[in-house]
């Protein structure tokens, strides 16, 4: 977890502690010696001990050539390492070399501070050189024989303290926040455990931090050792020397006293650097004066890099395993938001999916002004508040916090079931988010001392904090924070912000290209609906004024023109019926003959192969044929009872057209019209007009014959795939049913039709066949009041009314007994209610035969119930 230091602490300014120059303090530690040349080789600092190995007055050497304390073979090494050292970056090390040509061998370490070139040096152990490469080497190998990271951190300190003999190694980790645990340790019987204890960030300040990354070891031998200065402490220019990549810095009196109250009089530490950052260190303390050779220190510190390697590794595998994990889960989500049309509101739908990726106790989708929470989450009334802040982060960036009451005050009053919030925002404006929360942890946590044994005193950078003298274990309880939110889960948040703001992009281009597209069919359907209703208009047109001259009177004409309009309906009803795919020829004959001549239809006999005519050759073939039905009812074969007709077709082999015969025989003699009517006009013209064909009529005696030849392009011989099933309400059309009264009279009826013109022929119709009385209503409530207050005998229900249909009638009048028809303009695609399942259907438009019929069939039926 991110611990910060206890809040009593930050009462007092600790920031003078994080200002304190620890790189200038112009002193070094007593155990070596340094000398600063500039980069042509004149000596500008040395330290005041240098004249304990040369003979000569450390004032009076600034500004001399360096030759004249160093041989020229100490100044070529020197050299040499300087050429291969990284620019501003480590030290170059020189193990046992006879520096000053008398006998006296020292280890020496060079690096480059600004524009001096800084050589420190310290007498060389007496112990037998050892082989750096295969003490880290065998330190290495134990290492990476661990499984595991806590196995890897206990054998890393255990080696330190192995070749090191500090008393105490401990494997430092930091938080965030600066702060840090204890998370391994080795140490020598008989002295307490640190393991577990945990530090605040003000124990190392930020720019010790930060020369921890520069230069990764650091010793101090002897916390009660005089300190030697450096001459001149300043330079030409005022400016003091950086010793940041010193061996032998001075230590900050502050991190003296912190140490002596610690009871350590040596320390030593190594830092771990993963990503250029300062991940932990192994602080090493021994409670005597200790020193470690050069050598040695070499060894660790390549230890310490070849461990922040491994453990860097290690981590990465661990997130890799973690994110891989995530990826998956990411990936999955992906793909079912991306196959569903997804919008900012519906995202709630996939709660479960994104908990899933990102772990956490509450999920809430704040959208256009509106909350939807899921789990511990705050209340809708707070969401607002939390919104208002989050708009302020960015509206591009993931935002996380495991202590949103720390910077969004509101926040403490629901930190118990919020205490943390993950917020992916995914839109602009407004701002939109995905928001996962994670309930308050409360954590004891176990400090190394209690902070309040520091005390103010006045020191050369102004107020500042002793470091504490105790450093028993203290218990502190941390109330107000949740669970980190970890690297891999604000990668995982990132890559869902991307993901959704993609699909929901895609969403909308797809949504305005269909907007687009719908709007295009619309004005094509509208500009197709305005081109057919204008042609139906002109046929009837046409066939109203065709029909006159042929008619003796007002009701002959009326059955003539009704008769047409039939035949064209019923082919409008094989086209919708077969969605506009072909249907057999045989089907379109039978169709006309039994809607004309029901109790006939065993006298028309048909024979030929099965051809599938096109639809649009639907309407031509059913006048054509109706006119034939009508003709021979009225003058040929149909007309008496006697005669019959004989339909047959066949391929013609020559032009594969189809090839159909009309013979009628057994009727009276035929004689050819003496006037050539609008019915023969049709048969003899509309087939070769419409379709390209042929048609010729021979007006035998013996009875008529017609020809005709229908082009290949109309009809083919594969039946047409089947579509779906549709239910099929029951047409009073069907005229093969036995004969059944058609007189109406004494009957009193209801007409349940919004459209006015319809309703009024309705009710003439009904009252010229014997019906005594007719209601008419054009809504379900004004029904209803005429079928509780009138006696009523039959129903005429019209399924469309508008805004509403004719359905709620039906418990009413089945309530009351009362039969009823239903009359439609949906062909067979209207699907009856199940109690009106026995009912009778007509299809708009409907003849006065088939009106009288359906509702005298119905009354007929129940009176025999």
């Amino acid at each position: 977890m991110n611990i910060s230091p206890p809040s009593h602490a930050a009462d007092v300014d600790l920031t003078n502690c994080d200002r304190e120059p620890i790189q200038f303090l112009g002193h070094i530690q007593n155990f070596g010696i340094l000398i600063a040349v500039s980069m042509d080789w004149l000596i500008e600092r040395v330290s005041e001990n240098l004249s304990d190995h040369v003979a000569c007055d450390v004032r009076d050497l600034p500004g001399e050539p360096v030759l004249k304390i160093l041989p020229e073979s100490a100044v070529h090494a020197i050299r040499g390492r300087l050429q291969v050292l990284s620019a501003n970056e480590g030290a170059e090390r020189i193990f046992g070399f006879d520096l000053f040509d008398n006998g006296g061998r020292f280890d020496i370490a060079v690096h480059v501070s600004g524009h001096s070139i800084v050589i420190e040096a310290e007498p060389a152990s007496e112990r037998p050189n050892i082989n750096p490469g295969a003490l880290v080497k065998s330190m290495i190998s134990r290492v990476q024989k661990t499984d595991g990271l806590d196995p890897l951190f206990r054998e890393c300190v255990r080696q330190l303290r192995g070749i090191t003999g500090f008393d105490r190694v401990m494997l430092y980790r930091f938080a965030s926040s600066g702060a840090g645990s204890v998370i391994a340790e080795s140490v020598r019987s008989g002295l307490g455990a640190f393991l577990g204890l945990n530090y605040p960030a003000t124990d190392i300040p930020t720019q010790a931090r930060a020369l921890y990354v520069r230069n990764q070891i650091r010793i101090i031998a002897d916390v009660n050792a005089p300190t030697v200065g450096i001459f001149p402490e300043l330079d030409p220019h005022g400016q003091p020397l950086d010793l940041s990549l010193s061996t032998l810095r001075s230590v900050s009196p502050i991190h003296l006293e912190y140490l002596r109250n610690m009871g350590v009089s040596a320390s030593m530490s190594v830092s771990i650097v993963i990503d250029g950052k300062l991940w932990g260190l192994f602080a090493l303390h021994h409670y005597a004066p200790r020193h470690l050779p050069m050598e040695i220190r070499n060894a660790t510190e390549l230890f310490g890099q070849m461990v922040s390697l491994i453990v860097e590794g290690r981590l990465y595998k661990e997130r890799q395993s973690v994110e891989e994990a995530a990826r998956a889960l990411h990936d999955r989500f992906v793909a079912k938001m991306a196959s569903v049309a997804t919008t900012l509101e519906s995202i709630v739908e996939f709660a479960d999916e994104l908990r899933e990726i990102i772990p956490c106790d509450g999920f809430a989708v704040w959208a256009k002004g509106e909350g939807r929470c899921f789990g511990s989450t705050p209340s809708p009334d707070e969401l607002p508040g939390l919104a208002r802040f989050l708009n302020r982060a960015g509206s591009s960036r993931v935002y996380a916090s495991d202590e949103i009451s720390a910077l969004h005050p509101p926040a403490a009053d629901y930190m118990d079931r919020a205490a943390g919030v993950l917020a992916i925002p995914i839109s602009r404006a407004p701002r939109d988010y995905i928001l996962f929360f994670r309930r308050e942890i409360v954590q004891t946590v176990t400090w190394a001392g209690d902070p309040k044994t520091k005390e103010r005193m006045v020191g050369p950078h102004g107020v500042r904090l002793t470091p504490r003298k105790s450093f028993e274990a203290w218990k502190e309880t941390v109330h107000g924070r949740s669970l980190p939110w970890t690297d891999s889960e604000r990668k995982s948040a990132e890559a869902l912000r991307v993901s959704i703001l993609e699909v929901l992009l895609r969403f909308n281009e797809e949504s305005e290209r269909q907007a687009n597209l719908a709007t295009q069919r619309q004005e094509l359907l509208i500009a197709e609906l305005n081109h057919r209703v204008r042609n139906i208009l002109s046929l009837i047109r046409a066939l109203v004024a065709q029909s006159k001259p042929g008619a003796a009177d007002v009701d002959e004409f009326a059955r003539i023109i009704g008769g047409r309009i039939q035949a064209l309906a019923r082919a409008h009803d094989q086209i919708t019926g077969t969605e506009f795919s072909a249907t057999s020829l045989a089907s379109i004959i039978q169709t006309e003959v039994s809607a004309y001549i029901g109790s006939k239809i065993q006298r028309v006999h048909l024979d030929g192969p099965d051809i599938f005519v096109e639809a649009v050759a639907f309407s031509t073939l059913a006048l054509v044929f109706h006119e034939l039905v009508t003709n021979s009812a009225k003058y040929g074969a149909l007309s008496d009872s006697s005669g019959t007709i004989d339909v047959r077709w066949h391929i013609d082999e020559s032009d594969d057209s189809c090839r159909i015969t009309w013979t009628e025989s057994g009727g009276p003699p035929v004689a050819p019209p003496a006037r050539r009517g609008f019915g023969s006009t049709i048969i003899e013209r509309s087939i070769p007009h419409d379709l390209g064909g042929e048609a010729s009529l021979d007006y035998r005696l013996s009875g008529l014959t017609a020809r005709f030849t229908l082009p290949q392009q109309v009809f083919h011989l594969q039946p047409p795939k089947p579509a779906g099933a549709q239910p099929v309400p029951k047409d009073s059309s069907d005229m093969s049913q036995p004969p059944v009264p058609t007189s109406l009279k004494g009957l009193r009826g209801l007409i349940v039709e919004d459209n006015m013109i319809i309703s009024l022929d309705a009710e003439q119709l009904m009252i010229d066949n014997g019906m005594v009385e007719v209601y008419i209503a054009a809504s379900v409530a004004e029904a209803r009041r005429i079928i509780e207050t009138q006696a009523i005998d039959v129903a005429l229900l019209d399924v469309n009314l508008g805004t509403e249909t004719s359905f709620p009638l039906v418990g009413n009048l089945n309530q009351r007994g009362i039969p009823f028809v239903f009359v439609t303009g949906y062909g067979e695609h209207v699907e009856l209610p199940p109690e009106a399942e026995e009912a009778s259907a007509i299809k708009k438009p409907f003849g006065n035969d088939q009106l009288v019929g359906a509702i005298a069939r119905a009354v007929a039926k129940r009176s025999s119930n």
